[in-house]
């Protein structure tokens, strides 16, 4: 089975695509393992007056019911042009799984409420004639679970054989992070990666693509300890997993305030150095706390230098490493996962780990919109895989 995941994360900038061949018979091989072959990939930028008008009607923005109408429209219309054009370049696929656009995640507390994707998925149908799997995440809150971080259920197919324990970090937006010790695990979201950077970046016009290329900005500038001491007594850091978030905490005027409570105006460069050096801090502390030996990066600030020897140099004696060496390429990872998703899905199988998200129970995910012909489905599996083998 041939399936398409797509997702475009909390950094806002665009949609990633990836095809995912599953084993077209639904077997499994030696152990319980599914084995799928990633082929084609890649990532199609929004364009800039649909980037700028989505990020001026994200929290804490006001914004109207009209706009959320025209976004989810002209947000669907661009998932299903990229769509249609993985089609093209990967051949014919069975099931699309569009995660869409978050623009808002309900937490109180503890406690998720709700979330909301947008990004129509009848256009992606109508456009490529392909049933579309979407609104993902909801199901897993109605049960108690936060949604989130929903790339779990691939992280611990993927590392649940690693001895010791190993833990797989996505640094989107926001990071979070999944702990695997054999056919255990648990996962959170951590805080910022690199959603107060680009925050800061765009605002001051540090770069037009938005976002600190190759960690230039924080390597030119120095760490403001005064500052970085009143980012770190966040309140979400001492909550307990599981527990969720996004950028309806953590936003430009998150930042503002932040320097206004700590009286500083440092340089562009400093504050960008700050909240690069936040990220590592935060990061490093939960991994140390997880006792893991080994670290599996992905996301976009996996290709942020700054960061990465950061974190190799607070975690002294743990391996860190790309999620590439363990067949997901670090800027595919999440649209392989709901691929993943799409494939157990259609097979009648949970798409959750309760430890992922502190769901009571793994839940069968996602609304099925059809496609051109009759929805058909492949039998349903009994039992769910133990392992996922991911090739090229």
């Amino acid at each position: 089975m041939k399936v398409l995941g797509m997702i475009s994360g909390t950094s806002h900038d665009g949609i990633d695509v990836a095809v995912v061949d599953f084993d077209p018979d639904g077997r499994l091989l030696d152990g319980g393992a599914l084995e799928g072959r990633v082929g084609h990939t890649a990532s199609t930028p929004y364009p800039p007056e649909l980037r700028a008008r989505l990020i001026a009607a994200l929290p804490p923005s006001r914004t109207t019911l009209a706009e959320v109408c025209e976004l989810d429209t002209l947000i669907g219309q661009s998932f299903a042009q990229a769509a249609a054009a993985a089609v093209a370049a990967g051949g014919p696929v069975d099931l699309i799984v569009s995660h869409g656009q978050t623009v808002y995640h309900w937490v109180e507390g503890t406690h998720a409420l709700g979330t909301l994707q947008i990004g129509q998925p009848a256009w992606i149908a109508e456009l490529t004639g392909v049933p579309v799997l979407s609104d993902v995440r909801i199901r897993d809150i109605t049960a108690g679970g936060h949604g989130a971080p929903l790339v779990s259920v691939l992280d611990g197919l993927l590392l649940g054989g690693h001895e010791g324990g190993a833990a797989a970090l996505n640094l989107g937006g926001i990071a979070n992070m999944t702990v695997v010790r054999g056919p255990s695990l648990h996962a959170y979201d951590l805080g910022p990666a690199n959603a107060l950077i680009d925050a800061v970046v765009t605002a001051r016009g540090l770069n037009p693509r938005g976002f600190d290329e190759d960690g230039r900005i924080a390597a030119s500038g120095r760490v403001h300890e005064g500052l970085l001491e009143v980012l770190l007594d966040e309140p979400y850091y001492r909550l307990a997993a599981p527990k969720s978030t996004g950028k309806e905490l953590f936003h430009l005027g998150y930042v503002e305030a932040a320097l206004s409570r700590a009286g500083v105006s440092p340089a562009d460069a400093d504050l960008v150095a700050t909240l690069t050096e936040l990220t590592v801090r935060t990061v490093a502390h939960d991994v140390r706390a997880a006792g893991v030996g080994a670290l599996v990066v992905s996301g976009g600030g996996c290709r942020n230098p700054v960061v990465m020897a950061g974190l190799r140099a607070a975690l002294p004696g743990v391996a860190v490493a790309p999620s590439d060496e363990y067949g997901a390429p670090s800027d595919d990872k999440e649209a392989i996962a709901f691929a993943l998703i799409g494939w157990l899905t259609a097979h009648g199988l949970p798409g959750t780990a309760p430890g992922g998200t502190g769901a009571r129970e793994a839940r069968i995910l996602g609304t099925l919109t059809p496609g051109a012909g009759p929805l058909r489905l492949p039998a349903p599996l009994a039992d769910p895989p133990r392992s996922l083998v991911l090739t090229r």
